[in-house]
């Protein structure tokens, strides 16, 4: 996969996302030391995506619990409903299935992502009953924040496989 780093960050950067080269890097670094698994799909030679597992998550509910999570899921725009992003998960979930009998995955609020969100109900995926975080902390009513990235509705799924 080292090859496929500078790949990943060329088409991300191509259509704007923030992904640069160190990042993959340091997946490649955190697989070799066994704290996350790196799944790649290709087509044809083509790079269209990529997901990871974090064997011990850093969101509180998941870390307590033991809750692989599916972390930085991405597939290419140009190939997202086409089935492959269904297949990266589907796999990721057989890998996390031999460890755990739960998955976990976290999914921004923004329109951005509604392709994800869309593929987690589909698949299974439901809310974990402890509402929205930003950075990791639960919010409350009340809460004053501004929506981005880091805001996340977390969902789990019981695996059957």
């Amino acid at each position: 996969m080292l090859e496929d780093c500078a790949k990943f960050a060329l088409l991300f950067q191509q259509i704007g996302w923030h992904k640069p080269i160190s990042l993959f890097e340091q997946y490649l670094k955190e697989q070799n030391a066994g704290k996350k698994n790196v799944l790649v799909i290709k087509h044809k030679n083509d790079l269209l995506g990529y997901v990871t597992i974090q064997w011990e998550s850093e969101y509180p509910f998941f870390k307590q619990r033991h809750i692989p999570e599916i972390k930085d899921f991405n597939i290419l725009p140009a190939y997202q409903r086409q089935g492959f992003g269904s297949a990266l998960l589907h796999y990721a979930e057989q890998l996390i299935s031999q460890h755990s009998k739960r998955a976990g995955i976290g999914v921004g609020l923004t329109p951005d992502y509604g392709a994800a969100q869309i593929l987690y109900i589909k698949s299974g995926y439901i809310p974990n009953g402890e509402g929205i975080t930003q950075n990791l902390q639960t919010l409350v009513i009340g809460s004053k924040i501004t929506v981005d990235d880091d805001t996340v509705l977390w969902l789990t799924k019981e695996l059957y496989l």
